[in-house]
């Protein structure tokens, strides 16, 4: 296995992050929003980065570990850990994409009136009280992106679920015109891939 982590060619850690930059732009030329788990969103950033992470810094680790057959294992398995010990004590969140804050305030004001009758609102925050969620609206207009942070109280899981699984329903119905920010990653996950391609030619 360390004969095999050891000879990662550059060109193959570029594909993850190409692909995923495909994917980031593919999202924001749609004309429906999408939504996705805080959890997903840092998985998939992860798994864009992972190419680069094991020919960089797991890499230049690596030796310190020694000759051990057990060495690149055991670097992988503290990567994971990292990356889910970070999604677990981080925030709940839904990141919902190709949309404006503007634009999603009254889809969380209608999930959140269908939830809880009585729910108050502060600013860009929407408080359930019979369902202990507090819902704070986290964008950029610019970029089109906006996140849904659930602060104070941790919620439980049955109630995030249900409020993020309304929201799906609700955004599922909403039509926006395509963002052309999106051609942005899209060409530079093409350049990555052709460069990515041009190395494993040359």
């Amino acid at each position: 296995m360390n004969r095999f982590f050891d000879g990662i060619p550059l060109w193959s850690a570029l594909v993850p992050l190409g692909v995923y930059l495909l994917l980031v732009g593919w999202v924001h030329l749609r004309r429906r929003p999408a939504v996705i788990s805080g959890a997903w969103d840092a998985i998939l950033l992860w798994l864009g980065l992972s190419g680069l992470t094991l020919v960089g810094p797991l890499a230049l680790v690596r030796p310190a570990a020694g000759g051990s057959p057990w060495s690149w294992p055991i670097l992988l398995l503290a990567l994971c850990l990292i990356v889910v010990l970070a999604v677990l004590v981080s925030r709940p969140r839904l990141v919902v994409y190709n949309i404006t804050p503007e634009q999603v305030r009254p889809l969380v004001a209608e999930v959140a009136a269908g939830l809880d009758a009585a729910v108050r609102w502060a600013g860009d925050t929407a408080a359930l009280p019979s369902r202990g969620l507090q819902v704070q609206i986290d964008g950029d207009g610019a970029l089109r992106c906006v996140s849904l942070v659930a602060i104070g109280a941790r919620p439980s899981v049955e109630g995030w679920g249900e409020f993020g699984r309304r929201l799906r329903r609700t955004v599922r119905r909403l039509r926006v015109r395509r963002n052309l920010w999106g051609l942005v990653p899209v060409a530079l996950g093409c350049s990555v891939l052709v460069l990515a391609g041009w190395l494993a030619i040359g």
